[in-house]
């Protein structure tokens, strides 16, 4: 296949005129490619009978034709397992009794995503559906303003009214750009909220408090080290987990755009305003951070040899290595069993920094959708498939458990593998987090029970993403973004973790240096992209 940008069709979807015959038609087209547009296949389909009968083999008003099957093409990270056919069969049966379709999963590997997703959407290749997000190596509304994503707005009341009105409006107005809604989000609810990860039973045995503040939390890693312990240990990537705990305990901090979340990221100081964005760098508040983070170093909080280590901070807790971590709730929670199932007197708990603050931070709905693309011949039934495997349960459990009885069964109320399960026959599932809907999941038996506690808590009580909506375009700094990541990943990294002789003249040196690589010029282009946008209220 000849790799090279090809300009996709833009589709939009028109208004049928009121004025048309009189006739006001709801239905759901025909799926004609999107070079024929709503109001044409609308047309051609007021002469069919209004007489009830087989959904399958009759065209009507207000109905959508699905005489025809069709088998869509869906593309999802990951690899196949085992049983993953298996599963798809059952879908696919499903799916033809209801609308008359089938889906073919095609699968683009963990290790390939940098390189085959870009190459998938600039190729040119006939698919129907995709995994899309604001985080993939071609962010979502990058391909929304390339025109490489059919525009779902003119079919949406038409064809998924169930799914329509299960999203909220931040949902669809995140999946939106100026010029239509360019994708499905997801149902589910996301909250990257860092914590410093404990065991109760240590405080207990230490003769000290529970962790609720920074305070009780140097108190136990300052016990952990009087018991020869350290209370972190890991590899330079426990870097990034002191960044977001920089951020969960400062005011009302959140991550802004611009720099990849990966390092060393710009944050917007207020969230009520996000105009207001900074590199921590420049702060009083990064300066006592970086200070306390030396302090703790030379306290013996984590090894001295850290910067050259391989094996993460999980493993290191796990193997016995240390009576801490750092990391987002959904991390540790989902992982319990994994990282605690095997070790004595674990009572684990969390504290999470920016619960203090009363800035619990909702994950873009834009971090997981389905999207169509603009080349489809079926986008119709493409919406319609959709809209079964989010809001139908029985779609639900296949796409994210499996079959019943073989991947899964329901004990207690309670997920588990049946005693019968064998990894090499019945091992496999999909990556479908875009398909995810928070009210049919149902908790497993290795995760920590407090995940769905923090979920209905935050629910209730959370702040949105303020850059909901925005796509940052890099094309004229993508010189500076670079020269700025090898700043942030050498002495970025060592202030972090206290990892220089003199953190004072240190940190001089990191401002010096991210101005010579150019952060001002990153942080004007970001304001200058924001003035053009208008936040999702």
């Amino acid at each position: 296949m000849k790799l090279r940008k090809q300009k996709l069709r833009k589709v939009t979807s028109t208004i049928i005129s009121a004025a048309m015959a009189g006739t006001l038609l709801a239905g759901c087209g025909g799926d004609k490619a999107p070079a024929q547009n709503a109001s044409d296949q609308n047309a051609s389909d007021t002469g069919t009978s209004g007489d009830a009968k087989d959904s399958a083999s009759t065209v009507q008003a207000g109905s959508p034709d699905l005489s025809e099957h069709v088998t869509l093409t869906f593309y999802l990270y990951g690899s196949p397992g085992a049983a993953n056919e298996d599963i798809l069969k059952e879908i696919n049966t499903k799916l033809t009794a209801d609308i008359n379709t089938s889906v073919e999963v095609k699968y683009i590997d963990w290790g390939d995503i940098n390189t085959k997703y870009p190459l998938l959407w600039a190729s040119g290749e006939e698919f129907d559906m995709a995994y899309a997000s604001i985080n993939t190596a071609v962010p979502f509304y990058t391909l929304a303003k390339q025109g490489s994503l059919y525009d779902i707005s003119g079919i949406l009341d038409s064809c998924a009214p169930v799914l329509k009105a299960a999203i909220d409006d931040a949902g669809w107005a995140a999946a939106s750009t100026t010029e239509g809604i360019f994708g499905v989000p997801s149902l589910g609810a996301g909250y990257n909220v860092y914590g410093f990860v404990y065991n109760k039973a240590n405080c207990k045995a230490w003769g000290i408090d529970e962790v609720t503040d920074l305070a009780s939390m140097e108190a136990y890693c300052d016990a952990s080290v009087a018991n020869g312990i350290y209370p972190i240990n890991g590899n330079p990537e426990v870097a990034m987990d002191f960044y977001h705990m920089l951020e969960g305990m400062t005011g009302n901090w959140v991550p802004a755009p611009g720099i990849a979340t990966s390092e060393m990221y710009l944050m917007c100081t207020d969230y009520n305003n996000y105009e207001e964005v900074v590199h921590p760098a420049f702060t009083d508040e990064f300066e006592a951070f970086v200070i306390k983070l030396d302090e703790w170093e030379g306290k013996g909080y984590w090894p001295t040899d850290i910067m050259s280590a391989s094996t993460g901070d999980k493993d290191m807790y796990k193997n016995g290595q240390s009576s801490s971590y750092i990391t987002h709730m959904a991390d540790w929670t989902g992982n319990f069993t994994a990282i605690h199932g095997q070790l004595p007197d674990q009572d684990v708990d969390a504290w999470y920094f920016a619960q203090d603050n009363d800035k619990v931070l909702k994950s873009s709905p834009a971090q997981d959708l389905t999207v169509i693309n603009a080349n489809c011949k079926y986008p119709e039934r493409c919406l319609m498939a959709i809209e079964k495997f989010m809001t139908d349960e029985s779609y639900y459990r296949l796409w994210q458990n499996g079959i019943e009885g073989r991947q899964y069964e329901i004990v207690d109320g309670y997920l588990e593998k049946p005693a019968s399960f064998n990894e090499d026959v019945d091992g496999g599932g999909f990556s479908a987090w875009a398909l995810s809907n928070t009210e049919f999941k149902i908790p497993l038996k290795v995760e920590h029970p407090s995940r769905y506690e923090k979920i209905a808590e935050w629910e209730a009580h959370h702040i949105n993403d303020p850059y909901t909506g925005f796509s940052f375009d890099d094309a004229n700094v993508k010189a500076e973004l670079s020269a700025i990541s090898n700043v942030n990943s050498t002495l970025g990294i060592q202030l972090m973790l206290g990892k220089t002789d003199d953190v004072h003249a240190a940190l001089q040196q990191y401002r010096d240096q991210l101005k010579s690589a150019g952060i001002d010029t990153v942080i004007e282009e970001l304001k200058t992209q924001l003035q053009a946008f208008t936040p999702v209220k």
